[in-house]
């Protein structure tokens, strides 16, 4: 059941569910990039299953993808922040309900504009804990960092050049001083969308992904308590 519907505030939203084997574990959302649910977001969820965790994607875009930056930028732009985050907590409440969910609390992991999503949702949704953002992009402006309840952590490449590191260090500063335990993580080399293998925007960095994978799966398992 990949493909799936959620209730949220707003009334149903869809999404892309992977479910671990022995369908029990931890459970995370994962926040797409400017290009939507695709299969790069899928195979993200997947990969969080074979981990053991349940991993939701909530298709802000309602079904919708490109390839072409300037149309993704023009989606992200036109994204409702409401909408966002009743999907966002809806995905997260869902997840919560599930009689093979072991966490007492739900992840949240996302990249570019996910990774700004992600934090937002750690902000505005009860349900989420600790959060992990790849290279933050938000053009909708800030949550309340102080409301975000769990940790955080952020993986950035230090040849970003979206989010150059001096922005990267100030928002982990901004986090910080709202009283949130923070930790940045800056890949030498690696530029925006590291974490992405199909290369689009041609900074795809094989070490860089496997490193802070494996840091963001063991980080979840300590915070989720599995």
């Amino acid at each position: 059941m990949p493909d799936i519907e959620f209730p949220t505030s707003a009334g149903r939203a869809p999404g892309y569910l992977a479910v671990p084997p022995g369908e029990s574990g931890p459970a995370t959302i994962v926040l797409q990039e400017w290009w939507g649910v695709d299969d790069h977001i899928r195979s993200i969820c997947d990969r969080f299953a074979a981990e053991g965790f349940y991993a939701l994607a909530p298709d802000i875009y309602r079904g919708e993808t490109t390839t072409q930056p300037d149309e993704a930028q023009q989606k992200m732009m036109a994204m409702s922040m409401e909408q966002a985050e009743s999907d966002m907590c809806g995905a997260s409440a869902f997840l919560h309900s599930q009689p093979g969910v072991t966490s007492s609390k739900i992840g949240a992991v996302g990249f570019c504009l996910g990774g700004g999503l992600a934090i937002w949702a750690a902000a505005e949704c009860e349900e989420i804990g600790p959060a992990v953002t790849f290279y933050y992009v938000m053009p909708h402006g800030k949550p309340d960092f102080s409301k975000i309840s769990g940790p955080v952590l952020g993986h950035f490449g230090t040849a970003d050049e979206f989010v150059p590191v001096d922005d990267a260090k100030k928002l982990e500063s901004e986090l910080s001083d709202a009283g949130v335990d923070v930790h940045f993580e800056f890949y030498d080399g690696a530029g925006h969308a590291f974490f992405n293998d199909t290369n689009r925007l041609g900074t795809y960095d094989a070490e860089a992904r496997d490193v802070a994978w494996q840091r963001t799966v063991s980080f979840l398992r300590t915070s989720l308590g599995s």
